[in-house]
């Protein structure tokens, strides 16, 4: 299960995204439009900023916007981002693996084997899909 800080980072990297990419958005705009505290949001924005995903201008002019395109944002990185390993086990994780307490041998683990797949799989849909796939509108 992803945190509500990564389902209000994904919220506001789409507001974000279907904004004119030129124009700053104020963080009481994407707020309101995604109904996200405005506090949390700024910490969420924050996080953005120093990872590199969003930049902010300052003034009256100012806001935030995307410092990639959307094509370029997946959503395995921004939720490994604010939620750390995406990984059902600890041992099945990319960047912090440790070795599950209770195991007495990776190998032979029937449950590594089989979240191992489901793994696999959440990482191949995560990493392949970008916020520019999500605000994609099915045409009526």
């Amino acid at each position: 299960m992803i945190s509500q800080k990564a389902k209000y980072a994904l919220r506001a990297l789409s507001a974000l995204a279907k904004a004119d990419p030129n124009e700053p958005v104020l963080i009481g705009e994407i707020a309101a439009q995604q109904n996200i505290p405005r506090k949390f949001l700024e910490q969420i924005l924050l996080e953005l900023k120093h990872a590199g995903v969003v930049a902010s201008r300052r003034g009256k002019q100012g806001g935030y916007l995307l410092l990639k395109p959307a094509n370029a944002i997946t959503f395995g990185e921004i939720l490994r981002l604010v939620d750390g390993p995406i990984a059902p086990l600890p041992c099945l994780s990319i960047t912090a693996y440790r070795k599950c307490d209770d195991c007495d041998g990776e190998s032979s683990c029937e449950i590594r084997h089989v979240f191992a797949r489901v793994a696999d799989a959440t990482r191949e849909v995560l990493f392949s899909t970008t916020i520019a796939d999500a605000i994609v509108t099915p045409s009526c």
